[in-house]
């Protein structure tokens, strides 16, 4: 199934003016055209909790039956409030990124990254929130990406 992602979601990099209505009126034609999973995307880290906790809340609310994702960029010392902003707002689907790999160069802030999957999962255990993974194949991924990529989480 196609996902879409409203990228710049919660702020703009590029120092143009930023509004929630316009990120809300893109979500409103783009379920218009059919797409059923829609996320919106934190593309460099900008994002507030109670930016995340009031666009997603909203979307939700507004577009029943479309299925609204975040995908949220983070520093470690903010992604806890983050996540718990979505969740409060009805949020049911997360992107992830094994170990945080990846994120965006135009953050400028090297600890400004994806959100890790292996964080994210215990965070929602911890809120006895069970995902059904395998953890032995997260492991496994874990430690191939170990072998890959230079350790940066």
């Amino acid at each position: 199934t196609m996902v879409v992602y409203l990228s710049m979601g919660f702020g703009n990099p590029y120092g143009d003016p930023y509004d929630e209505s316009v990120v809300l009126a893109w979500a409103d034609r783009i379920a218009a055209l059919g797409i059923r999973i829609l996320s919106i995307a934190d593309t460099v880290g900008l994002a507030t909790a109670p930016q995340v906790g009031r666009v997603t809340a909203h979307l939700i609310t507004s577009l029943p039956g479309i299925e609204i994702g975040v995908h949220l960029h983070s520093a470690p010392a903010n992604r806890s409030e983050k996540i718990n902003a979505a969740l409060d707002a009805g949020c049911q689907r997360f992107d992830g990124a094994i170990r945080g790999i990846g994120g965006c160069p135009m953050a400028g802030d090297a600890l400004v990254g994806n959100m890790d999957t292996g964080w994210m999962v215990q965070a929602f255990r911890q809120k006895g929130i069970e995902l059904g993974l395998d953890q032995e194949k997260l492991n496994e991924a874990e430690r191939l990406a170990a072998s890959v990529f230079s350790d940066h989480s």
